[in-house]
């Protein structure tokens, strides 16, 4: 599947976040319910898709050039009506590199993880599993493995994060679908195995006691 989707996008590098969704979808994984509406093209054009979506919603400036959408406001959460849904994609859309809007159904909350790969100049293709939130940001708390991981190595990458504990339930708290955990990582592993990727960035990816949702992805190929 990953070489069918390069091999169709083969004059390009980076990929609009609807985009990597779609591979991750057709490779079996979750991803949140959404439409994508290019720049320049009118909301109403989308009446049928959009119908399809309950809210509230959310809606996120969609740009192969935006590193962080929040640090340039392009997040809007809880929209609860048309016309707070219309003016948000018309406040995004104006937002300097927007390519698009993307509309999503508002995912429930889970334990949120980041799972990464990257091509390090010196060990190769590697994975990075971290938590969410804080624990990345002011904790570092992240651990790395070598590309491609089996089963074992994946649960290993887990277990040497310092907030493993969460994952397992914590104070009243539900464990996580461990399972759908791993082969979100062992998948990831495996693509970046293939020198075919620059860097995959699943940021954030929610666990919940029975399966998992990927809420934000990133891809950049060679």
């Amino acid at each position: 599947m990953l070489k069918e989707f390069i091999e169709k996008n083969r004059d390009r590098k980076a990929f609009l976040e609807h985009e990597v969704k779609g591979l991750f979808k057709t490779m079996g994984f979750s991803v949140p319910d959404g439409v994508f509406i290019p720049k320049d093209t009118q909301l109403s054009a989308f009446s049928l898709q959009l119908s399809a979506l309950s809210y509230p919603l959310v809606a996120k400036v969609s740009s192969s050039k935006i590193i962080s959408k929040s640090d340039v406001k392009g997040i809007r959460l809880g929209i609860k009506n048309e016309d707070e849904l219309k003016n948000a994609v018309s406040e995004l859309m104006q937002i300097e590199h927007a390519e698009g809007v993307l509309i999503e159904a508002m995912s429930p909350q889970g334990l949120e993880v980041i799972i990464g790969g990257v091509i390090d100049g010196q060990f190769g293709p590697i994975v990075m599993f971290g938590l969410g939130g804080v624990f990345v940001e002011l904790f570092k708390d992240i651990s790395f493995g070598l590309a491609p991981l089996e089963k074992d190595d994946a649960i290993w990458l887990v277990k040497q994060i310092k907030g493993y504990r969460l994952l397992e339930g914590y104070r009243g708290n539900p464990p996580v679908d461990f399972d759908a955990l791993i082969n979100i990582i062992v998948s990831v592993s495996e693509m970046m195995a293939t020198n075919l990727i620059k860097e995959i960035d699943l940021n954030p990816v929610a666990l919940y006691p029975k399966g998992a949702m990927i809420l934000d992805a990133k891809m950049e190929i060679i």
